[in-house]
């Protein structure tokens, strides 16, 4: 099926009561069972996760070999900010599998960060809000004592691996299987698949792979994104979560009693998103101050509030 058909309007952006532009897109909602709760759209549309894949992918680097204490995978899990810590986490976790930035093969690019990306000196690899994920591809072979110079071959034992792993915890064929902006190979799933996948990691018993990755995001949430970001801010103040944003209009989250989202805004764009996203968890019941102001993003005129982003009855 195409990820067009059966899209259901998620988002409206309204301007001086007007709406101006509508976003379509999926919706789930799982409930503790796992049964859907809430949605809108299709929850079997077929997509590509992209970084809201990284923890699914994390888990099948631990059970692969790899082991970082949890700061650092907390940072394999991210889509960094690329604030000085962040580049400094990346760098000790190479050096704990003996490799330095150059066996970085992610595609360079200036941080997210705005201050950040100002005073870089320009492009890089390390930069590239990907690079805690690759660091940890490549001392997951390290450690699995597989060759780090090919990682990022589809058909590499690591990527072998992971591909098990995203089949297994979202319970979907895993292709097709693309080329993700970062250069690392993006395997597919189903929107209720993903829900599924964070499900299980945030319900995970410690100590186990999946569970050391729900502990690792929810003690570290800025390692996971950064200063102000959207995802740090709901793992912060919404107690449990383990949650992962993507490009594309992707996110996907869930809490310890198995309660679970997962959103594609079908444009691609990320506006709509933090207010779909607390839309979806307050209809699952959760009640957390910080929804209300993720939730909210206002439309300006002239710098003044004239108008908001609102979800979708």
């Amino acid at each position: 099926m195409e990820i067009g058909e059966r899209a259901q309007v998620l988002a409206e952006m309204v301007r001086n009561d007007v709406v101006e532009s509508v976003h379509h897109g999926h919706v789930v909602g799982l409930d503790a069972t796992g049964a859907t709760a809430v949605r809108r759209g299709d929850p079997q549309v077929r997509l590509f996760a992209r970084s809201s894949l990284k923890p699914v992918q994390a888990v099948a680097m631990l059970r692969a070999g790899l082991d970082l204490d949890a700061e650092l995978l907390a940072l394999a899990c991210a889509s960094h900010s690329g604030e000085d810590a962040h580049l400094d986490g990346v760098a000790r976790i190479l050096a704990g599998a003996g490799l330095v930035e150059s066996a970085l093969q992610n595609t360079p690019d200036l941080p997210l960060d705005a201050t950040a990306a100002r005073r870089a000196a320009g492009p890089s690899s390390l930069r590239q809000n990907c690079s805690g994920k690759h660091a940890g591809m490549l001392a997951t072979c390290v450690a699995a004592g597989w060759d780090p110079a090919t990682y990022r071959d589809p058909d590499h034992p690591l990527q072998r691996a992971i591909r098990t792993g995203v089949g297994e915890l979202t319970g979907d064929d895993p292709a097709p299987v693309a080329v993700d902006g970062c250069g690392a190979p993006l395997f597919s799933c189903t929107l209720a698949g993903l829900a599924r996948a964070f499900a299980t990691i945030a319900t995970a018993g410690p100590g186990t792979p999946e569970g050391r990755v729900a502990e690792a995001i929810r003690r570290h949430p800025w390692w996971l994104g950064g200063t102000g970001r959207t995802v740090t801010r709901l793992v912060e103040g919404v107690p449990g979560l383990v949650a992962k944003d993507g490009a594309e209009g992707v996110f996907a989250a869930a809490l310890p009693d198995g309660r679970a989202v997962a959103v594609k805004v079908l444009d691609g764009s990320a506006r709509p998103v933090p207010v779909v996203v607390a839309a979806t968890l307050r209809a699952l019941g959760v009640d957390a101050p910080v929804l209300d102001e993720v939730g909210r993003v206002d439309v300006l005129g002239h710098g003044t509030p004239v108008g908001e982003v609102r979800a979708a009855a």
